[in-house]
């Protein structure tokens, strides 16, 4: 597959290749529902989805590998030197000269290719420095700042690979918005290790308002003790999430006709996670959530029969209709959700 991908996105050049090959094993490896969404893209629009994730991935690894010794100061440098050779690949890239790391290799020319603008992979940067030194925001208005470097500007690199057939500039928010909700997904799943890490995503004023601190979440992680204000913490924190991925749920529609089945897919798999979480009730710092096997599995043959109609509507030179229902589970699910998949 990973020749046909290549093939069709005219990627010939055999460095280049290989290094489009390296990020597509990095997405295989540790993105396993992006990289299920991805399968789901054209086969030319694939390669630049596994630059943009390799890059993101290669910084998240120098910030929180726990299997490394270094520390802060030298996770630091790594990024600074992460950065330069960033910033000398687009330059290499833009005049199509090949950078020497793969990864740096396949981003630049992923940035060339589809006109991606550089400020959101700088902006990505300083948000994972930040990550060296910040353990905890006081506001959601804080945590937004944050989350417009780690997040937000991932939604926007997405949006010229995936096209759209309405202005980019409408759909942009939206774009931003879907990968905050995922973030937010993301910081409520792995709330327990990354208070193994010393940070905590929870605002202090949504602790406050339930009667908590941060001190209370980690004795519950360290003790296993359980405190009801701890669960309407998370609770609160899911339904703000929820709300998230409503404002991001028009910018599906928005989006080219190929593209929509992917991002759909990932939309119904990371949203069910906050059910999953639900469902377990609320013990995130004590265990992680998944969304069930087999409940992937039945997303994803939904998502694959879109994805294929959507490319023959594409041959005939038709636009492919927006799906306004959802595939049906084959049990029940523990709760519904209100991001409803009906819209989608």
């Amino acid at each position: 597959m990973t020749v046909r991908e290549l093939d069709a996105a005219g990627i010939h050049d055999p460095a280049l290749r290989a290094a489009y090959t390296h990020c597509r094993g990095l997405n295989a490896r540790h993105g396993k529902t992006y990289f299920l969404a991805t399968r789901l893209l054209p086969v030319d629009r694939r390669p630049a989805v596994h630059a943009l994730y390799g890059f993101a991935r290669w910084a998240d690894d120098i910030v929180d590998d726990l299997d490394s010794s270094a520390t802060p100061a030298e996770r630091g440098r790594a990024l600074l030197a992460l950065e330069a050779q960033l910033e000398a690949g687009l330059e290499a890239g833009l005049r199509r000269e090949g950078a020497t790391e793969p990864v740096i290799r396949a981003l630049a020319d992923t940035a060339r290719r589809y006109g991606i603008d550089r400020v959101h992979f700088t902006d990505f940067l300083a948000s994972m420095r930040s990550d060296l030194t910040v353990g905890g925001y006081a506001t959601y208005e804080e945590l937004g700042r944050y989350m417009h470097g780690s997040a937000a500007v991932i939604g926007l690199q997405m949006l010229p690979v995936l096209g759209t057939v309405t202005p980019r500039e409408e759909a942009a928010p939206h774009a931003a918005a879907l990968g905050v909700a995922f973030q937010l997904t993301n910081f409520l799943r792995d709330v327990g290790e990354d208070l193994d890490r010393g940070r905590l995503y929870l605002p202090a004023e949504l602790l406050a308002a339930h009667g908590v601190d941060r001190e209370r979440f980690e004795w519950s992680r360290r003790t296993g003790a359980r405190d009801t204000r701890i669960t309407d913490v998370l609770r609160a924190a899911a339904a703000h999430n929820r709300a998230v991925y409503r404002d991001a749920l028009p910018g599906i529609a928005m989006l080219a006709p190929v593209s929509r089945p992917c991002i759909r897919t990932a939309f119904v798999l990371y949203s069910g996670i906050l059910d999953a979480i639900a469902a377990d009730g609320y013990t995130v710092l004590h265990r992680r959530s998944v969304v069930p096997r087999r409940r992937r599995a039945v997303v994803a043959l939904d998502g694959l029969v879109r994805a294929v109609a959507a490319r023959a509507g594409s041959r005939r030179g038709e636009e492919a209709p927006v799906a306004r229902s959802s595939c049906a589970s084959p049990s029940p699910r523990p709760r519904v959700s209100p991001v409803r998949e009906e819209a989608l």
